[in-house]
């Protein structure tokens, strides 16, 4: 494959300010209208039925929301007969009977009602904990990681740009208040894995070529292999986002917002693994002694 000559690095300040813009307008939106959180989080009323052939779930997302029962996610549950029901609804005794009478419409559709009861948000409260608890987590073995295979410089710039993707995506949630469940924090963990691998393909170039290309300064080095793993960055990029598009667009309700959270997660992470880590390494003054020793000078002969 022919290797390109774009100069990347030449961006690089306009890219940090394009960087830094869409952190402070992420955070911004975090701190002043949050994420929309799904039930998953929130709690509310969970209502079980089974009907006697397997239903269309987005026909009866259909069917209560014309009914008002707006705010529900509607999923199968062991067989495809068995749907659960998840609603913001306050729960009633009676709230059951009601979604089930809704249901059955003109009698056509045979539902039976299994349970119906309240899911408080302790749980959701819990789940929140456990998400952000596993985020750190995830980074932090990141940090070690890279810090052991190639050194705290790459460490650093790594998780950098994984807490700079992550945070876009969140504000991306949190700016068009898209509902975050538990299938977009998911969708986050998968992008720290993906951004993570595209940035150590990078990384492991620009060690190599520390090695080969001895007499190359670091900002022309770093570009260089940029430009040597583009190829296989945009070609696993776009293989993956083809796929998101079609789970995106036929995947149904039960998936929806988490391939939204992935397509965009992949953007931003195929974004940083070419500018932010790159240009971070470069900021931290990344040079070829943080990777290879320099040789010991030759001791002279002291002997008459």
């Amino acid at each position: 494959m022919k290797v390109t000559n774009i100069p990347f690095m030449a961006m690089r300040k306009i890219v940090a300010i394009l960087s830094i813009t869409l952190i402070l307008i992420s955070l911004g939106s975090l701190a002043t209208k949050g994420l929309q959180f799904g039930l998953d989080f929130t709690g509310g009323t969970l209502v079980e039925v089974t009907y006697d052939e397997a239903p269309n779930l987005d026909d009866v997302r259909e069917l209560l929301d014309r009914n008002g029962y707006g705010d529900v996610v509607v999923q199968n549950f062991g067989s495809s007969t068995d749907v659960v029901v998840r609603m913001a609804n306050s729960y009633t005794p009676t709230l059951g009977d009601e979604v089930l009478s809704t249901l059955q419409g003109d009698g056509a559709n045979k539902v039976l009602l299994q349970r119906s009861e309240f899911v408080g948000a302790q749980v959701g409260e819990e789940l929140r904990e456990q998400g952000g608890l596993g985020m750190l987590l995830a980074l932090a073995v990141v940090m070690i990681y890279v810090a052991v295979r190639f050194q705290f410089k790459f460490s650093l710039a790594s998780v950098a740009a994984l807490v700079h993707d992550v945070i876009i995506t969140l504000g991306f949630f949190s700016i068009f208040e898209v509902e975050f469940d538990l299938t977009v924090l998911a969708a986050l963990l998968a992008v720290v894995g993906y951004s993570l691998n595209d940035t150590i393909v990078v990384c492991d170039r620009i060690r190599e070529n520390f090695r080969i290309m001895r007499d190359t300064e670091p900002y022309d080095l770093v570009n260089e292999s940029i430009n040597q793993t583009l190829g296989r960055t945009l070609i696993t990029s776009l293989t993956t986002l083809f796929v998101l598009v079609v789970l995106f667009v036929a995947g149904g309700e039960a998936i929806h917002n988490f391939s939204m959270a992935l397509l965009v997660g992949i953007v931003v992470g195929t974004y940083s693994s070419v500018f932010v880590a790159a240009n971070l390494l470069l900021a931290l003054d990344v040079r070829r002694e943080d990777l290879v020793p320099a040789p010991k000078e030759e001791l002279e002969d002291d002997l008459p």
